[in-house]
């Protein structure tokens, strides 16, 4: 299948509607029926302003996080509308790639 790879890059304490906004993303993602979504912690990252986001022993807040989808062309223009209805504010990569399953799935 061709489509994409989006890549979204927030922090732990980044909030949409009163929730971390890479769960939201999650969340959203599902409701959309999309396949699938990953989040991912990082330990040390840095964004446009040059500030380093790390995460510390005792507070996560500024741990930078990632969310990761593979969709086809339809669901990201899906995802994108939602998004922009939302007026989220985020930093993202798009990716062309081919995607799929192998194997019987069990």
């Amino acid at each position: 299948m061709k489509g994409y790879q989006i890549t979204f890059f927030t922090q732990q304490d980044r909030q949409h509607h009163h929730m971390p906004l890479a769960e939201w993303l999650m969340r959203t993602a599902r409701e959309l029926g999309l396949r699938g979504a990953t989040r991912l912690p990082a330990s040390e990252g840095f964004g446009r302003h040059g500030r380093i986001h790390s995460a510390h022993f005792f507070e996560l807040g500024d741990q930078p996080q990632e969310v990761l989808l593979a969709v086809t062309e339809e669901e990201a223009e899906r995802l994108f509308a939602r998004l922009s209805q939302e007026q989220v504010h985020l930093f993202y990569v798009k990716t062309p790639v081919e995607f799929g399953m192998l194997g019987n799935g069990g």
